[in-house]
């Protein structure tokens, strides 16, 4: 009975090869179709992120542009650099709103490629997301003790944009750096200064913002003059000359303001000081200070007085703070004060009694 059953038992052993073979291939054809859903869904994924990034960029682009339009055309200017002769709203919100476009740019694609990522993720590995929850708790430790500076510096430059502290070609001082700002972002600020130099400054470095571009600006010169001179005609000549510089076409349109003769300023050895000042626009500071100059300097040549000093001053301290109200005090109404009820005034009457035998007549007074 052996041999029949070993007879039975050997043309049967290789039969289940074809099964293991036909598993390995069912096997490696499910993976292939698992990894090209998988790899179909990444790419999937990756051109929705793209194609919303885009849109997005679109988007903020169209708003950027029609606010810009906007300012334009409210300031009846062609280009942007012909709003400085609009009024200083229209070329803030142009300022302002490019830097918030671009700051909005860069926070949408970060957070794009951050939610790409965690779906492409998700498509590979399902189970790395379960674990997250301990991946977030290692993420926010590393936050706090090593990325508290990038969030500090995304926050504070945030805050400094939206409360319009900068904007995209103003000339500023921050502390680190000072020049022309030519872009601002959600963690660094790049500031030119006139040598040419690119300053990449941290917006969480920044303690304090001097902005030269926002508002006006006060050319302030001193003209020394010998001490035997004429003070009341140098100054008259000094009007005169900073008035006839208002007149002129090319100089109108960047003062704003009257000149003003402040007078006397200081005496030292044998130059006594007088100072004018004109109020202008930020960004003709220096042209109308060099323009001015030359005008005073043509003058007191006329007026034949040499001029041992003449220079730009530029007040800082207490010098600043004590000038900053200058020679245009506030002006105030007199208030009508109500003087005080006085009191009634006393008088003295007779008091009337009864007419009797030893009285007085009536109307008289008593002895």
């Amino acid at each position: 009975m052996t041999p029949p059953v070993l007879a039975a038992s050997s043309p049967s052993s290789p039969a289940p090869a074809p099964g293991g073979w036909e598993a390995i291939r069912d096997g490696f054809l499910a993976f292939l179709v698992s990894a090209g859903w998988s790899l179909l869904w990444v790419a999937v994924t990756i051109v929705v992120a793209l194609l919303l990034s885009w849109i997005m960029r679109r988007l903020i682009g169209r708003v950027v542009d029609r606010i810009v339009t906007g300012a334009k055309s409210r300031a009846e200017a062609e280009d942007t650099r012909a709003i400085d002769m609009s009024p200083l709203a229209q070329v803030r919100i142009v300022q302002r709103t490019r830097t918030l476009g671009s700051i909005l740019t860069n926070i949408v694609n970060v957070a794009i490629v951050i939610i790409a990522a965690l779906t492409i993720v998700f498509i590979l590995n399902p189970g790395v997301l379960a674990s997250f929850t301990l991946l977030s708790a290692a993420i926010g430790a590393g936050l706090g003790f090593g990325a508290q500076n990038i969030v500090k510096d995304v926050l504070n430059g945030i805050f400094i944009v939206a409360e319009d502290q900068i904007g995209i070609g103003d000339v500023v001082d921050v502390g680190l750096a000072t020049g022309v700002v030519e872009y601002v972002s959600v963690r660094v600020t790049h500031v030119r200064d006139v040598n040419g130099t690119l300053w990449f400054v941290r917006n969480g470095e920044i303690t304090r913002i001097g902005n030269m571009s926002q508002g006006w600006a006060r050319v302030v010169i001193d003209v020394g003059v010998p001490l035997d001179a004429d003070l009341d005609a140098v100054e008259d000549a000094m009007l005169a000359a900073a008035k006839n510089l208002v007149r002129e076409p090319k100089w109108r349109t960047r003062i704003i303001d009257k000149p003003e003769v402040w007078g006397l300023e200081s005496i030292g050895g044998e130059t006594i000081v007088t100072r004018l000042v004109v109020r202008t626009r930020p960004n003709a500071k220096d042209d109308v200070s060099r323009a001015l100059r030359a005008r005073l300097k043509h003058a007191l040549d006329e007026l034949g007085v040499p001029l041992p000093q003449l220079e730009s001053a530029f007040l800082t301290g207490a010098d600043a703070a004590q000038s900053v109200r200058g020679a245009n005090p506030p002006k105030t109404k007199p208030q009508q004060v109500t003087p005080p009820a006085t009191p009634p005034r006393l008088a003295w009457r007779p008091k009337k009694r009864g007419r009797t035998d030893g009285d007085a007549p009536e109307g008289t007074a008593a002895p």
